[in-house]
């Protein structure tokens, strides 16, 4: 689990356990903004998020990137076709449209008060939710707002040069044998800068088929679409999505070379999920769904070995438009999906600044999303860059890292017109984001190794970013601090991104870490499928996941195969504990594990939850607090509803309802009613 979604979690629950004392009640499930839209428009769109969904992290002890996506795809699906049968069979006896998704356990319909209400009632369903209009979201742009017609096709722009990939294009290493995917308003794959890119292109004729999909069925406004729907073919109906593809990989072809892509070698694919810059979160999700496993232009035959390695999001979802705590937890699923299939998901920060905490829509709000901010020529964050910390999805730092967005020279085109053929000077974090894509296709192509690996991607991008630092302290950070909220690592680096994966030994090779509670202590386990050159593990903890600090260290021992290792933290901190390891191998070079994440009463009280799914029980192991002392014991979902309450002691057997497959959340409360515990319990 990963930890900012977990410190989320924890503070639902205690306002949930402030103020929550009735059983769960189906008319919870619905979400408000669904009730008033409905109530205003009449028979809406709406999400049915099932109570069952898969744990895919188990992919990550995989080292083969299509062995990663062929586990997840079939996982996901495995568990929609078992358990969205009895939806499937409301919906269609209401003759109401319906669409499947297995990236989340998830079904799109339209329908009136009525129909939602029977299907909230269901137990297999978690939640109902709206599905609202989003728009895309730029920065002012130049002369009044107007994209600017060709300015001087200069061979290479400022924002290549400025991440050294020119550098890196010099060591003949430009992005061979990666794939890029992006989902935006769509593609002009027959535009010069981009059209030798497309996979679907083989020089002579088009293939379509798993290159391009189209998650637009319908006019999400009223009136027409320039391009049409349920597209078999790319096409780009506001002209965003073209940009930002070129500056991933265009480039011409002919004598004069220009290069307007940071991996100008790699090849492209694409899914439509805007109609001209409208776009919602079934099409979201349905485009994050094609990406893990591309199907042809009949959109069946899924093939999860025709995944891109990394794609880009240049796009959000703010609370004005629909998106927000009743239904962040749908994309967040969905994001960590995609990355638990062995996908980069690079997001664009937002253009929201400059405030604190701007960071505040979907994807980029998500830990499992690679957020980029974006800079001017200066090195200078952009006025219009969204900054962190993330405080409405958890308490993540963010962005990530950061990358040119100001003044970007790129390809432009609309409706498959090639007399409308151009290039643009564009800004926004959607054009910062495109860049660190590109710098990641540019480090596999260096080091195909890396395919697949998430973490140390991210690891390696954010540990060669060059640093910058800000005055404007965004989450208590000061101005001699990187990372920081305003730039997060920094300025992305191409040409030392690609050296250091290149010169990586790759020293670990992590297989599993865990944390757990352990009558009072935190039980830290890990297990490595290789080592090479590794030194040592340092093992940090956080109360806030930004700042850490040693608390234990840990010698390799690895020779071959699995090596496991434990490490006991005698004295946790009241309240939630981040851990991580930190590994050094023998150059000093070092990386980071995922964190995780624990809580401890400041009493001293730790909970220990063991379910016996055979008999419908669970024991309760409570470590601290006075001998003999009663306590009530509180199952929840993960939205904070109150599912059953019991009371317990110190070593108790807890009888439990029928629960769908999935992680509840369990507090202890003493006889005041104060929270002295919680602990996580999988179904």
């Amino acid at each position: 689990m990963r930890p900012y979604f977990f410190f989320c979690t924890f503070l639902l629950l205690l306002c949930s356990a402030s103020v929550s004392t009735q059983p769960l009640n189906w008319p919870n499930k619905i979400d408000p903004a669904l009730r008033t839209r409905i109530q205003a428009e009449g028979p809406s769109e709406f999400l049915v998020i099932l109570s069952a969904q898969a744990d895919v992290s188990a992919a990550n002890k995989l080292t083969d990137k299509e062995e990663k996506g062929r586990y997840v795809y079939e996982t996901l699906l495995q568990l929609a076709e078992s358990t969205q049968g009895p939806v499937r069979k409301v919906l269609n006896d209401a003759q109401a449209p319906m669409q499947s998704f297995w990236v989340i356990n998830a079904l799109w319909s339209k329908g009136d008060m009525n129909l939602i209400e029977q299907l909230a009632q269901m137990p297999e369903v978690e939640r109902v939710e709206n599905n609202p209009v989003l728009h895309l979201n730029l920065p002012p742009q130049f002369q009044d707002n107007e994209m600017l017609s060709e300015r001087s096709n200069t061979p290479v722009s400022w924002g290549l040069t400025q991440i050294n990939a020119d550098d890196v294009w010099n060591m003949d290493i430009r992005g061979n044998g990666v794939v890029i995917g992006g989902q935006d308003t769509g593609y002009e794959w027959e535009h010069p800068a981009i059209k030798e890119k497309y996979r679907g292109w083989s020089g002579t004729a088009a293939d379509h088929n798993y290159n391009f999909h189209d998650a637009i069925h319908s006019l999400v406004n009223d009136g027409s679409n320039s391009c049409g729907i349920n597209l078999t073919a790319p096409c780009d109906d506001n002209g965003h999505g073209t940009h930002t593809m070129g500056t991933m990989c265009g480039g011409l072809a002919d004598v004069s070379g220009t290069t307007y892509g940071v991996a100008p070698d790699a090849k492209w694919i694409g899914c439509r999920n805007m109609e001209e810059g409208d776009g919602t979160p079934a099409t979201y999700i349905e485009c994050f769904q094609w990406f893990i496993a591309p199907t042809n232009t009949a959109n069946s035959t899924p093939d999860a070995s025709k995944a891109p390695h990394v794609i880009n999001n240049s796009w959000g979802c703010p609370t004005s438009e629909g998106c927000n705590s009743t239904n962040y937890a749908t994309m967040n699923t969905t994001i960590n999906n995609v990355r638990d299939a062995g996908i980069l998901v690079v997001v664009s920060a937002g253009n929201s600044g400059p405030s604190c905490s701007t960071v505040s829509s979907p994807p980029a709000i998500f830990t499992g999303s690679f957020a980029v901010g974006a800079t001017n020529e200066s090195d200078v964050i952009a006025g219009f860059s969204s900054r962190g910390p993330v405080t409405v999805y958890g308490s993540a730092m963010k962005p990530d890292i950061s990358a040119p967005g100001v003044n970007i020279l790129s390809c432009i085109g609309t409706d498959n017109n090639a007399t409308g053929y151009s290039y643009a000077y564009l800004q926004g974090t959607s054009m910062a984001g495109p860049h660190v894509a590109g710098v990641a296709a540019l480090m596999m192509s260096a080091r195909p190794e890396l395919k697949g690996n998430v973490p140390l991607l991210e690891t390696i991008l954010k540990n060669t970013a060059v640093p910058l630092y800000s005055s404007q302290g965004c989450g208590g950070v000061d101005a001699t601090t990187s990372p920081n909220n305003v730039y997060g690592y920094g300025r992305v680096d191409a040409l030392a991104a690609t050296l250091q994966a290149i010169s990586t030994s790759l020293p670990v090779e992590w297989a599993t870490f865990e944390a757990r509670p352990v009558h009072g202590t935190a039980l830290l386990e890990w297990v490595t499928a290789s080592e090479v050159d590794c030194q040592h593990f340092d093992i940090q903890r956080s109360s806030d996941g930004i700042q850490w600090r040693e608390i234990g260290r840990e010698e390799c021992r690895g020779t071959g195969g699995n090596t496991s290792y434990q490490f006991t933290d005698k004295s946790p901190l009241g309240g939630i504990n981040y851990y991580r390891l930190r590994q050094t191998d023998r150059s000093g070079k070092q990386w980071y594990s995922p964190a995780k994440a624990l809580s401890f009463s400041a009493s001293g009280i730790s909970l220990r939850i063991v379910p016996e799914q055979s008999v419908h029980s669970a024991f309760v192991d409570i470590a601290g607090g006075q001998e003999g002392a009663a306590y009530t014991l509180e199952l929840y979902a993960m939205d904070g509803r109150l599912l059953q309450q019991a009371q317990v002691y110190r070593n108790s057997v807890v009888a439990l309802q029928a629960l769908a497959s999935g992680l509840y959340v369990a507090a202890l409360k003493e006889e005041s009613g104060r929270v002295v515990a919680v602990e996580k319990m999988w179904w």
